[in-house]
């Protein structure tokens, strides 16, 4: 296992037409884990899954597609849903998750991640009930200045009833983070009226070394220290729609650099415009490709070398 990743387990149930909606395991970090696994790199995913039917089809899932699940609990509480509608420009959701397994994972003691694990992810909805919000903080916390740390906030304003809290919550959670990605959305919500540029440049002297927005269809933009801000345009693809395409990303952000031999923070310090813009093109491509199915598909490795090769 090189890379972990701590958060929900969900059904989402999308919208085809009025009331018709196909159900497909969901969860931002368990999207990621997915797409880390099928991008080629050993992957674990950390969550609890109910005892019931649908948390039978998500272990099924997880383990489908090659992620190690030995940190995965089960207990008899539900499984989270969520029910999502496509629009032009964005999706909106509905979320049925109090008193879920995901959000009452809060095993004693922690998890110890094998000493093989050089990435750490988390973020989304798993941060905004306790007791599994807490549990992951201090998971990421035991794993500050041993692995890279990243953080997908993957910000759903919906869910949040004190946005001065989260805000807050989100500041001490940058204090463990090596690698932020987030949306242009996440960062109107997060640092609303700033631009990428200034709020990045606060965020680097709060913990990450590097910050990454992405822009959907406009691309991504690299902020670290030091150094300019690097951009890179997003594939054009058929999009069939962008569930999990953000999860996609921050997954191949994470298989990139490793295929590139960073495995420290050291290391992360350390790349250049050409390898970091390797690296963004890498995890568009896995993005872009994402886009063009239903859900949250994310390609093999051969998928993504195949469409950099002819683009």
């Amino acid at each position: 296992m090189r890379i972990a990743l701590a958060g929900e387990a969900l059904i989402d149930f999308v919208g085809h037409g009025d009331l018709a909606f196909q159900g497909h395991v969901g969860g931002s970090p368990l999207n990621a884990a997915v797409a880390c696994a099928r991008l080629g790199q050993p992957t674990g995913y950390l969550t609890q899954l109910a005892t019931d039917l649908l948390g039978d089809r998500i272990l099924s899932h997880l383990e489908e597609n090659g992620v190690d699940a030995r940190f995965v609990t089960r207990a008899d509480e539900p499984t989270t849903l969520a029910f999502v509608e496509r629009t032009p420009t964005t999706n909106r959701y509905v979320f049925y998750r109090r008193g879920c397994a995901d959000s009452r994972w809060a095993p004693s003691p922690l998890p110890t991640l094998p000493p093989e694990v050089a990435f750490l992810h988390f973020g989304s909805i798993s941060l905004l009930q306790e007791p599994a919000a807490s549990a992951i903080e201090r998971l990421v916390e035991a794993s500050a200045g041993q692995r890279v740390v990243v953080l997908d906030p993957n910000v759903r304003a919906g869910l949040i009833t004190e946005p001065s809290a989260y805000r807050a919550r989100f500041a001490r959670w940058l204090a463990s983070t090596d690698l932020l990605k987030l949306s242009d959305e996440d960062l109107a919500f997060l640092a609303p009226g700033r631009t990428a540029a200034d709020a990045a440049a606060t965020w680097l002297g709060s913990g990450p070394r590097v910050v990454v927005v992405t822009e959907g269809a406009a691309g991504a933009t690299l902020y670290a220290a030091g150094r300019p801000p690097l951009r890179v345009a997003a594939p054009r693809v058929n999009v069939s729609d962008t569930i999990g395409a953000g999860d996609t990303f921050t997954a191949g952000l994470s298989v990139g650099l490793l295929e590139r031999g960073v495995a420290r923070l050291d290391a992360l310090a350390h790349l250049g415009d050409q390898e970091w813009g390797a690296i963004l093109r890498f995890a568009a491509a896995a993005a872009a490709l994402d886009c063009t199915r239903p859900g949250c598909d994310p390609p093999r490795r051969g998928e993504v070398a195949a469409f950099l090769g002819g683009t």
